[in-house]
């Protein structure tokens, strides 16, 4: 199929795609990578009246890497992060993470702050930034706004950005010394979405030890969902194979996901339970290596 009639807009300067944002508010839809939004278009699942082509503006592509923050710019690409050295040493999780997204062409055109707006909780990046405990900077005509995964998504593919407003950037922490990441998801065929998807933080202490854990599942509820209930119970425990199964076996209380086409709701229990465990295991044994 082919999309309803829009007007095309092409700014050059984030201020001019502000503008264009103040001046059409709802009507607006934002193109970056597209990914998401032209074959929701195609099939006429989305009719924005107006189409808002940033991929000219400047200065919203790049990463940085502090001392203990890593800034992304919002157009910066999928594959830009994937291949990028610096990533791979300071955020091993995003850098695994992204690899998981689709397929090549789509990272080659996705953009992270699309991913992230587009606000799909089985899908990676929104998984990551609430598991890392990541921020997106979000930018209007008259504002700038830092809002963490809880102040930002609200439930499937719905977050608080206002219509007036653009992700200028996406932070991720660096990560810290004697600590671990992992992810992992299940899907049904190579690059489709994941029916569940896990990703976990671990950092041990002097005396091997955790000093901290993050836990989060996407796929089982409206937005990613940390599981804080499992993670405190580990902080002081030594790491093995036998405390992760037992600290996640309550997981199947502590979730209530939804049956669908792809997978009833005691399997997607089963498989956060699984898939917990086992990111659990990997980022506590990478701590151990740090």
């Amino acid at each position: 199929m082919k999309p309803a009639a829009f007007d095309y807009y092409k700014p050059e300067t984030l201020d001019e795609a502000l503008s264009l944002l103040d001046e059409f508010g709802y009507d607006a839809k934002v193109l970056a990578g597209g990914q998401s939004l032209i074959p929701m278009m195609n099939m006429r699942l989305a009719r924005p009246p107006v189409l808002i082509d940033i991929n000219g503006v400047q200065g919203m592509t790049g990463i940085e890497v502090g001392e203990s923050e890593i800034v992304i710019g919002g157009l910066t690409r999928h594959y830009m992060v994937e291949h990028s050295p610096e990533i791979q040493n300071s955020c091993p999780m995003l850098a695994e993470g992204i690899k998981l997204i689709g397929h090549s062409q789509i990272r080659s055109r996705g953009t992270i702050g699309g991913s992230i707006v587009h606000a799909d909780p089985t899908a990676e990046l929104p998984v990551m930034l609430t598991a890392l405990g990541g921020k997106v900077t979000v930018v209007s005509s008259g504002d700038e706004r830092e809002l963490t995964p809880e102040e930002l998504f609200l439930t499937y593919m719905t977050t608080t950005i206002e219509p007036n407003e653009i992700v200028k950037s996406v932070h991720f922490p660096v990560i810290a010394e004697r600590t671990g990441h992992a992810i992992e998801e299940f899907t049904l065929r190579s690059g489709d979405f994941a029916i569940i998807i896990a990703a976990a933080s671990v950092t041990l202490d002097e005396e091997g030890l955790i000093e901290s854990a993050a836990l989060c599942i996407g796929g089982v509820d409206g937005i990613p969902v940390k599981l804080e209930d499992v993670t405190d119970e580990l902080i002081g425990e030594a790491p093995s194979e036998e405390l992760f199964a037992e600290k996640c076996a309550q997981i199947v209380d502590l979730v209530d996901p939804e049956k669908d086409i792809h997978a009833s709701a005691e399997y997607r229990k089963d498989l956060c339970v699984a898939l917990s465990r086992r990111v659990l295991k990997k980022a506590a044994d990478r701590a151990k290596q740090a």
